[in-house]
């Protein structure tokens, strides 16, 4: 004990007045136990919050973006090295990248997990309740919907990590994994309300439907996909914006077209603010660049508008050298060195007195045009092929595309497949995207990086993991 007596007694906490079992016996201070915690409406709403506040700073963009054929890792060639191997599909165990997810992932998890299972029994009012439960099993459903499409099969933690069973968790099946995210997102849209007059920002019934359509669409089940939709349109709060650009500026998070998404806050705390136009700004602007986009995606736009104009969707998305970029300034080619070209989106003109991590345009996870994108899929896929194409034009419509007539359900699927890609392009989908789509479509893509193992590509599970979780090993 000698030289934990030293170190305390440096601390101010008079060790020498107590014994050994006195101090190891004492309670600790200043921290909560969930006995302790789980004990108030205003705890279990804190609580909640928590689950919310876990998902800033995600990195999500490089498994979506980089790792598919819509961009390259970018930035300073030794910055941030191993991105480089989630880049060309390359990534082992050991990889940070994969860590520094898997690690803030399972941190959500973690915290939505307390959440189900301790604010049950609170003495609070019911209906809220049941709400908190709910939006902390939509939560937990959207991280593990990430983690199974990165990963494959993981553990499958659905309490609080508080006993070696809890903790030391082995690997489930992926259509385990599935099962389960769709019984949470059931339980989660039956408790939600369909929106909130306060509390904006906080999950809602469509968030859950829409997810529910997503997860049932990634496994094929495309009648299910297509009925979740269905429920989700009924509640009649859903639309498209009428200009694709407002959905990118301060203020689009109480967008008609956002499901669900990620907000920042207006204030002077750096941490709460977006960083990702940090990550994909220019050096000029205290950026690093990365996400950089490539030719692929730039040559994905083939059509012009009606007016015979480039597809507005192009420039809103990415810079374009001699295009208009922010601060009344021209894009230039020379700001990316990998490629030319930098992510538009999420960046913003330079605030007077603050600094670029403290831009408040959110991030939208899930949003209207990619739910009737997903339903013109799916229509498709049933043979309905004249009712995909009405689908598909409600999103072409938007940004003056000249309206589908007719088109086989191969050739449409190509254009489904295309739509997806500039429409949600560097929202973190077209990765995902290619994987479910299947070899063919994966390996064109991405070859010669891609080494496709069936069912799919996956990334291996962090080494951190392995070496901690005697469970999978």
């Amino acid at each position: 004990m000698k030289t934990i007596k030293s170190i305390l007694a440096l601390t101010g906490f008079g060790l020498l007045a107590a014994s050994c079992s006195d101090f190891l016996q004492a309670d600790l201070k200043g921290q909560y136990t969930s006995e302790s915690f789980f004990i108030s409406e205003g705890n279990a709403i804190a609580a909640t919050t928590g689950v919310y506040n876990s998902l800033y700073g995600s990195t999500l963009w490089i498994f979506g973006d980089v790792a598919s054929d819509d961009a390259v890792k970018g930035g300073n060639a030794g910055d941030q090295a191993d991105i480089n191997g989630i880049d060309d599909l390359s990534a082992k165990a050991d990889n940070g990248v994969l860590n520094t997810y898997w690690q803030n992932t399972y941190e959500t998890i973690a915290r939505a997990n307390n959440v189900i299972a301790y604010v049950p029994d609170i003495e609070m009012d019911e209906t809220l309740q049941n709400r908190l439960v709910a939006e902390a099993k939509f939560l937990r459903a959207y991280a593990y919907f990430n983690l199974v499409n990165i990963f494959g099969e993981i553990p499958l933690k659905l309490a609080p990590q508080n006993t070696s069973e809890t903790i030391y968790v082995g690997l489930s099946d992926v259509p385990v994994i599935y099962a389960q995210l769709e019984n949470d997102l059931r339980e989660a849209e039956a408790d939600l309300p369909a929106s909130y007059d306060m509390d904006q920002g906080r999950v809602t019934k469509g968030a859950a439907l829409g997810l529910l359509a997503k997860v049932a669409l990634y496994q094929k089940k495309y009648e299910e996909s297509l009925n979740h939709i269905q429920t989700l349109e009924n509640l009649g709060k859903y639309a498209l914006e009428d200009n694709y650009e407002d959905l990118f500026k301060a203020g689009a998070e109480d967008s008609r077209e956002v499901l669900f998404g990620i907000r920042y806050v207006d204030n002077d705390q750096v941490s709460l603010g977006n960083h990702l136009n940090v990550w994909f700004a220019p050096s000029m602007e205290g950026g690093y660049y990365f996400n950089a986009p490539t030719q692929s995606y730039v040559d994905a736009f083939t059509e012009k508008t009606v007016d015979g104009l480039d597809d507005p969707r192009l420039d809103i998305s990415i810079g374009r050298d001699g295009k208009p970029w922010f601060n009344d300034t021209t894009y230039s080619a020379a700001w990316s060195e990998a490629t030319g070209y930098l992510v538009k989106k999420y960046n913003e003109d330079m605030i007077p007195g603050k600094a670029k991590a403290q831009s408040v345009i959110p991030y939208h996870a899930i949003r209207y045009a990619d739910i009737l994108l997903m339903k013109a899929e799916a229509l498709n896929e049933t043979n309905q092929t004249q009712s995909a194409i009405t689908e598909v034009n409600k999103v072409r419509n938007r940004v003056q595309l000249s309206p589908l007539v007719s088109a086989s359900q191969s050739v449409l699927r190509e254009i489904i497949r295309n739509e997806r890609r500039k429409e949600l392009g560097f929202e973190f989908h077209r990765f995902f995207d290619l994987m479910r789509w299947g070899r063919e479509v994966a390996e064109a893509a991405l070859a010669p990086n891609l080494k496709w193992t069936d069912p799919r590509f996956y990334f291996p599970i962090p080494q951190s993991e392995i070496d901690t979780n005697h469970a999978i090993q």
